[in-house]
């Protein structure tokens, strides 16, 4: 079985770690930037994943979903954010903002998951800039959490 994980945050950094679990769980996953794959086919899965900037999910993420909606729709896909710059994605479940849940009805997604974020010096963008000089920025991605998300999503495939 073939997993595309498409990530927009943190240079990839969480769908790595999500890839890694899933190629240890004796599945086939690559991590891509999601602006970067060309087509859902060849997969029999999908993760997607995007940074949240402004309560919104990023652009190249949102882009791929709509891109690639009636092909998402025909198989598993599972979504993430990453973006609250404090500790609450650890201690509480965070519910999908408007836009993500509107692309979880259009794919049937099976589940969402929001990650803490990562905002750290060398950041592009003025608005990551400006929440950097006000010292509002740090990692807050909560890494075992992660793999066992993705132990998650690894037991629900190879159940299949």
């Amino acid at each position: 079985m073939s997993i595309a994980v498409g990530d927009t945050a943190h240079h990839l950094g969480v769908g790595t770690l999500l890839a890694g679990v899933l190629r240890e769980a004796g599945l086939a996953a690559e991590a891509r930037p999601a602006g970067s794959v060309p087509g859902v086919v060849p997969y029999d899965a999908v993760v997607v994943g995007g940074a949240l900037y402004a309560g919104r999910w990023q652009k190249d993420a949102r882009r791929f979903v709509r891109r690639h909606r009636r092909d998402l729709a025909g198989r598993p896909v599972w979504f993430f954010s990453s973006g609250p710059l404090d500790p609450s994605a650890s201690a509480r479940d965070i519910p999908p903002e408007a836009g993500v849940r509107r692309a979880m009805d259009r794919v049937d997604a099976r589940e969402h998951i929001t990650f803490g974020g990562c905002l750290e010096e060398g950041a592009k963008g003025w608005i990551a800039r400006m929440i950097l000089r006000e010292g509002r920025g740090g990692d807050f991605r909560d890494f075992p959490a992660i793999e066992a998300w993705a132990a998650e999503v690894a037991a629900e495939l190879t159940a299949r």
